[in-house]
């Protein structure tokens, strides 16, 4: 499933000019001495940050067999870096803003590099995971100055438009290639799934350094909301990995739940009576954006959380290779790119909401589906039942973003995509604490199926309130 986690701004458009008689030609402002070299940066960052979400889980055995730390200690592996992006998005844009595009690019890579670099030589599990939080963080800061890179450069709509559409490839290829590259290097060493992103990272900033300049801009800056999200959003996901060894009713772990409480009510009061709130809780007001949102969060619940939990049990349950494993993701990482011309196409002629609805509904089916498989089904059918997953999540998330954008106005679109694309990290960040807990607890196949039950029932619901709402204009 691509996994468009990017905070998009007002001045880019949701889709292409259309045009009656095939392409017209471009008749608007040049791009800026450099556009390419900037595109390319971008491109490459995309790249990373999608690959090194994914290209983990198929090491954990691996890596777990290597540092120890047991299942919760490899959750914090996964975790550590979906926590940071997740909870540093909400003000990596005015970031980006402030000191300039081009220099948040090349800091968050200078975060990032050189956390892979310790990551890929860490002596112990608490070095890796402390670098796989710097990471996190690195590709935070990336994230939306790739976009306003591509904006800069691109002053032309449509040549801007072209130039999303061979970003999004970056995404794309990431994402299908994380599972596969995994699985390969894991095979032979697994340090090398954090070392490859050495060159690809200094070849973005070779490119980079070809870039045209950024302009800055005085913006707000909410650094107590910001401190009080990455509390709440660590405690939580502190309490959940930890809880399921340690017991919920230890008294760290209800601490760590209090102070998750805690922080969360200083974030919503601040985003409620701040000046320049990152999350506008007006935004809820909006049957669409609601829609949204929840949708956002339970599709990447299944599908990070389903890629977690299929990666242990290929290996640890079924005793397949990394390597091996890693194919049998493949078929669900290879239809996402076509699958993502379909969900154009339904939009189109049904509607960005019924796309979305039908996306949750087909990805909740086929968890139901691997829920029902008998424990001596053979490998390449599990692989097989792995692809309506990936389907309905492919399916749903361009509707769903489209639906989304579409219910705000242009000047708050660029902070309704962050707000839904952090809710998406977040879901992610809570679905491999959540299983991971469930699988510590219990029998692994039995939590597993737990698991995706409970995944399965979220997303029923969600869909049930999209389907709901208030009708909207096809998006």
């Amino acid at each position: 499933m691509t996994d468009p986690t990017t905070r998009t701004d007002a001045s880019i458009p949701a889709t292409a000019p259309a045009h009656a008689h095939g392409r017209q030609p471009v008749t608007g402002p040049a791009p800026v001495p450099g556009a390419r070299f900037a595109l390319g940066a971008a491109l490459l960052g995309f790249f990373v940050i999608t690959l090194d979400a994914l290209i983990v889980s198929v090491a954990l055995p691996a890596i777990g067999s290597d540092l120890g730390g047991g299942i919760s200690g490899l959750q914090w592996v996964v975790d550590g870096y979906t926590l940071m992006l997740a909870a540093l998005l909400f003000s990596a844009g005015s970031v980006s803003d402030r000191i300039g595009a081009k220099r948040a690019f090349g800091l968050g890579l200078v975060l990032f590099l050189p956390a892979s670099t310790v990551c890929g030589l860490a002596p112990t599990l608490g070095v890796l995971v402390a670098a796989r939080l710097v990471q996190g963080a690195g590709a935070a800061v990336m994230m939306p100055a790739t976009l306003a890179l591509i904006r800069e450069a691109f002053p032309d709509a449509e040549r801007r438009t072209r130039a999303l559409a061979l970003w999004a490839v970056g995404g794309s290829v990431g994402s299908a290639a994380g599972p596969l590259v995994g699985g390969a290097l894991a095979g032979w060493d697994w340090r090398w799934i954090f070392f490859i992103n050495l060159p690809v990272g200094l070849l973005a900033l070779v490119l980079l350094g070809r870039a045209p300049s950024s302009p800055r801009r005085s913006v707000p800056f909410d650094v107590v909301g910001q401190v009080a999200a990455v509390a709440a959003l660590g405690a939580l996901t502190y309490a959940l990995i930890e809880g399921g060894q340690a017991g919920f009713a230890s008294a760290r772990i209800v601490g760590a739940l209090v102070l998750a409480v805690a922080a969360a009510a200083v974030f919503l009061v601040r985003q409620a009576r701040g000046r320049a709130p990152m999350m506008p809780l007006d935004l809820f007001r909006s049957r669409p954006v609601v829609a949204s949102l929840v949708a956002g969060f339970a599709l990447n619940v299944g599908f990070y959380g389903v890629t977690f939990l299929f990666s242990l049990y290929f290996q640890t349950f079924r005793g397949m290779s990394a390597a091996v494993t890693g194919l049998l993701f493949l078929p669900m990482t290879l239809q996402s790119v076509g699958v993502s011309f379909v969900s154009a196409a339904a939009t189109r002629r049904f509607g960005a909401k019924a796309t979305m609805v039908a996306g949750q509904v087909a990805m909740g089916a086929g968890l139901v589906v691997l829920c029902l498989l008998p424990a001596t089904v053979p490998v390449w059918v599990v692989a097989l039942a792995l692809m309506p997953v990936s389907f309905g999540g492919t399916l749903a998330v361009p509707a769903m973003t489209g639906l989304m954008l579409g219910s705000v106005p242009a000047e708050r679109a660029g902070l309704a995509s962050g707000v839904l694309n952090t809710l998406r990290q977040v879901g992610g960040t809570v679905a491999v604490a959540v299983y991971g807990a469930l699988v510590t607890a219990g029998p692994f196949t039995a939590s597993m199926r737990t698991g995706l039950i409970a995944a399965a029932g979220l997303l029923a619901a969600t869909a049930a309130l999209g389907a709901l709402r208030a009708r909207t204009p096809r998006t």
